[in-house]
């Protein structure tokens, strides 16, 4: 038994060399969603508490990013939210790409899917009252017939 603890430990000290990339790709003000879309203060500062370590070029990195192997869950749940939906990029979307997006940001608060629970634990003031939750679906639903405006327009 106290070899197999002596191997793990060993084996957890190794990882250690091994941290992930923290660093955010640069900021793109001209592509960022609060920008572009003139994002009032008070969502905008929902917006960035609940969405924006996962789904833009703006993570701040907690106290465990440090310590591998969580920051590697860590790491990978950041890529893959980038990869859904980057707030920070929002602006290269095609119109139409735009527009589904806004439909899912919609659907996720609304079914309390986003923010995922697991974040709230080591981010409280993520954590979303219910008036925020209408705040952001009013908000996004607002955005979105903007978006649909724009498209109607541009045909």
């Amino acid at each position: 038994m106290k070899k197999v603890l002596v191997i793990i430990l060993v084996a957890f000290i190794m990882i250690q060399f091994f941290p992930i990339d923290k660093t955010n790709p640069a900021p793109t003000p001209g592509m960022d969603f609060l920008k572009i879309k003139k994002t009032p203060d008070p969502i905008a500062r929902i917006i960035r508490a609940s969405c924006y370590d996962c789904h833009s070029n703006e993570t701040k990195y907690p106290w465990y990013s440090n310590i591998a192997p969580p920051s590697w869950f860590l790491k990978n749940h950041i890529n893959e939210g980038r990869k859904h939906l980057n707030f920070s990029t929002f602006a290269v979307y095609e119109p139409k790409r735009q527009l589904d997006k806004l439909k899912e940001c919609i659907e996720m608060v609304e079914k309390k899917e986003m923010p995922l629970e697991s974040y709230y634990l080591g981010h409280q003031d993520a954590k979303l009252t219910d008036d925020q939750r209408a705040q952001l679906i009013k908000y996004f639903k607002m955005a979105k017939e903007d978006t649909e405006r724009g498209i109607m327009f541009n045909k």
